[in-house]
């Protein structure tokens, strides 16, 4: 046999490996993090609930300082948008506030125009304990093939935890003031 052909095989069994693999990943893509922060949920929950607060806090904000930022709706609250567009750090997109409950939640639908395009849905909730609030940053979404098999190669849960991680100790350091 030819040394290119069997090349070609090793390729095709490889790539087919991949393929079969990354079929079997989760239909959802799930990342969370959390952090206890020294302060009521009402302090922490403003910064959340207005997007312009974001830039104080959000590592988004951080990673391409050029980013084209566009507020519309309610200054807060329910209908409030944001949308964006960035640099390949942070591409383009759009958020809108869904619903809220003041102090302990707000849930935002999420949409990725670029560098991919992406559905999620972002819930933080905000549950006192003691002297502090535990703040809890969700995310969840389909994962379509595509997305499968990029996981295959990113850790998508590393990667975009590390960002939550970042905007949480913001966050604290903003509402430990």
């Amino acid at each position: 046999m030819q040394t290119w052909a069997i090349i070609g095989i090793v390729i095709v069994v490889a790539i087919t490996a991949i393929l079969v693999y990354a079929a079997t990943k989760p239909n959802t893509l799930r990342v969370a993090r959390a952090a206890s922060i020294k302060a009521v949920p009402e302090k922490i929950f403003t910064f959340i609930n207005d997007y312009r607060n974001w830039q104080a806090w959000s590592p988004y904000e951080k990673k391409d300082p050029a980013m084209k930022r566009t507020l519309t709706g309610p200054p807060s609250g329910k209908g409030a948008v944001y949308a964006w567009e960035g640099d390949k750090n942070v591409g383009t997109g759009r958020m809108e506030i869904l619903d809220t409950a003041p102090p302990s939640k707000v849930t935002i639908k999420l949409d990725f125009v670029k560098p991919f395009e992406a559905h999620n849905i972002v819930t933080f909730t905000l549950e006192p304990k003691g002297d502090s609030t535990t703040v809890t940053w969700d995310m969840q979404g389909p994962s379509p093939f595509f997305a499968k098999v990029m996981g295959v190669f990113i850790n998508m849960d590393r990667m975009i935890g590390k960002d939550f991680e970042i905007g949480l100790a913001n966050l604290k350091a903003l509402a430990e003031k």
